[in-house]
């Protein structure tokens, strides 16, 4: 059993090491590094266990400075919604919610999104993805293209993650997520061995490596947030930090 789900990523980190090797991540890691050249900030949004992916891309040791997550959370704890609109699926689904979330953040023109849904059809997803594209943001996703091909769109414009964004990102994980069945006859069994958080999070931490190495390249220090744990990381970070102020939050 443990040996079959190894397997199952395994496999599927081998092949996105691979397609970041060939070059399959250096559109998206060309805008990022175009964002941070013009002070602009890595807009990183996920929901349910997408919020992985975002979590990766902002606010972590090793990460990028410049970058800042956006969460449903934020329409309770910056707006006036009760954290009884957070129970259950609803709120990702809400198509309306994208508008909402935007007017409680400061976005400048510069910014590229970042987002991730491994069905790329909930509404909040879709939303956040339009609205960014019409206020002229490029968008960048990570989803899995056999599950969003397989399944309808839930916002009201029809549309899929993938086909509103500039780059898209296949995360390899397959329809329904789980990896192999754990019994029963084949087809009937229950499945199990999620692999999307996985993938998603290998996959941030790439582009996260592909953009600092370029900047590098060029003779620029990539700004990179170092433990807080260590002895002057939060020097570091908060002098780094300052150049952005609340653009890229402060909430734990």
């Amino acid at each position: 059993m443990f040996g079959s789900f190894d397997e199952q990523v395994r496999t599927r980190l081998s092949e996105l090491q691979a397609i970041a090797q060939s070059g399959g991540f250096d559109e998206a890691v060309e805008l990022m590094v175009g964002s941070i050249r013009n002070g602009g900030v890595l807009q990183a949004f996920g929901t349910g266990h997408s919020q992985a992916f975002a979590m990766e891309i902002a606010g972590r040791a090793g990460g990028l400075i410049p970058t800042h997550a956006i969460a449903l959370r934020d329409t309770v704890l910056m707006g006036e919604r009760p954290a009884s609109d957070l129970a259950g699926g609803l709120l990702e689904r809400d198509g309306n919610i994208a508008n909402e979330l935007w007017d409680l953040h400061e976005f400048h023109a510069e910014d590229v999104f970042l987002i991730a849904s491994n069905s790329g059809v909930n509404g909040s997803i879709v939303g956040i993805a339009l609205r960014a594209k019409e206020e002229g943001h490029k968008v960048i996703a990570v989803t899995s293209l056999e599950h969003t091909n397989a399944v309808t769109p839930k916002h009201p414009s029809g549309k899929r993650l993938a086909e509103i964004a500039d780059v898209v990102i296949d995360n390899l994980a397959p329809f329904g997520d789980a990896t192999f069945q754990l019994g029963g006859e084949e087809g009937s069994g229950v499945m199990g061995g999620a692999v999307s958080s996985i993938t998603a999070a290998y996959i941030a931490q790439l582009l996260t490596i592909g953009t600092a190495a370029t900047l590098e390249a060029a003779g620029e220090t990539p700004p990179l947030y170092l433990s807080a744990n260590i002895p002057g990381g939060d020097e570091h970070n908060d002098a780094l930090k300052a150049r952005y102020g609340e653009r890229i939050g402060s909430m734990a």
